[in-house]
């Protein structure tokens, strides 16, 4: 799971989401279902030199097959911020404060899940989710791929 995640995060291999998300489908589907899927937001200047956001395109394959709506535009990063990967636990939460923003007018009173591709501290996902509450999202939830252990 590992090799095909970094394939399509750092290789830039798009095919591989859909592996990825069947897999996914056929072992971690919650019931009841929430009412959107929302991607993890990339900044702009992120997604300029990534070429992509990973968690839409696993969103956009999650999508159709559980009969959800993709609100990829419900949520923005608005301020471009290190990647976690290079902070030390500790930092991380301090790093996102502030860094995402949600539109009510497409999460208030909604069941949301949160797409990513890899969750470590949960930091990114906390911050996310707490946006989404702040906006009106009545319950959020995280579908993620993978979960990176941390040191120790």
């Amino acid at each position: 799971m590992a090799s095909l995640i970094q394939a399509l995060k750092y290789g830039q291999r798009l095919e591989v989401n859909s592996a990825l998300a069947q897999l996914w489908l056929e072992r971690a589907l919650p019931s009841p279902l929430p009412d959107l899927l929302v991607p993890m937001p990339l900044h702009p200047t992120r997604l300029k030199e990534r070429g992509f956001n990973q968690a839409l395109e696993l969103a956009r394959i999650l999508a159709p097959p559980c009969k959800l709506l993709l609100a990829r535009d419900a949520c923005q990063r608005i301020r471009a911020t290190p990647p976690q990967a290079s902070l030390p636990l500790k930092d991380r939460r301090k790093n996102l404060r502030g860094a995402f923003a949600a539109r009510a007018d497409e999460v208030a009173g909604k069941r949301i899940a949160i797409v990513d591709d890899v969750m470590t501290s949960g930091s990114s996902l906390n911050e996310l989710a707490a946006t989404l509450k702040q906006a009106g999202a009545v319950e959020v939830e995280c579908w993620v791929m993978a979960r990176a252990l941390l040191p120790g």
